[in-house]
């Protein structure tokens, strides 16, 4: 895709408004766990904080982040997208997600892997055009499935 292109992923109505006005966008009180991620090249932040049910499920999502219009939009996205979703569901989501994003999942297969079925989330999918952006995409997507996977670990709490 030519630079125009990327001007035009910049401009996509989605990810403005997700980078504009994010979603979740505040801190939780005594939130289950967090998940935090920063990529010192260029200095992107992303920061959750996630309440979960008695049911296992995610009831309560915090985003904070600093960085590139992509990097806020996917942060602000993956908060929505979570709520509601039990820790293993979430899990699955960031890991089906990350596998489209990098290329080893085929994004019309999979659990979740169809991106005509996983709404506003589709517009990142059109970063894998931009490989030096997927980056940006994917690390609210490491943050959150590292996170998940440390909280689970904990024998307190199995899911």
């Amino acid at each position: 895709m030519t630079p125009k292109g990327l001007d035009d992923l910049y401009r996509d109505r989605v990810i403005l408004d997700h980078c504009r006005h994010p979603r979740n966008s505040r801190d939780l009180e005594l939130p289950d766990f967090s998940c935090n991620a920063v990529n010192p090249f260029c200095g992107d932040e992303v920061h959750f904080q996630l309440k979960v049910g008695d049911d296992a499920k995610i009831s309560e999502v915090g985003f904070k982040g600093d960085g590139c219009a992509i990097n806020q939009a996917s942060g602000s996205l993956l908060s929505e997208a979570i709520y509601g979703l039990t820790i293993n569901e979430a899990l699955e989501l960031s890991d089906t997600f990350s596998g489209m994003m990098e290329d080893k999942i085929f994004s019309d297969q999979g659990v979740g892997g169809n991106i005509a079925e996983m709404g506003e989330l589709a517009v990142l999918h059109r970063v894998r055009e931009f490989p030096i952006r997927v980056k940006c995409v994917l690390l609210a997507w490491t943050a959150l499935g590292n996170g998940i996977k440390d909280y689970l670990s904990d024998s307190e709490h199995i899911c």
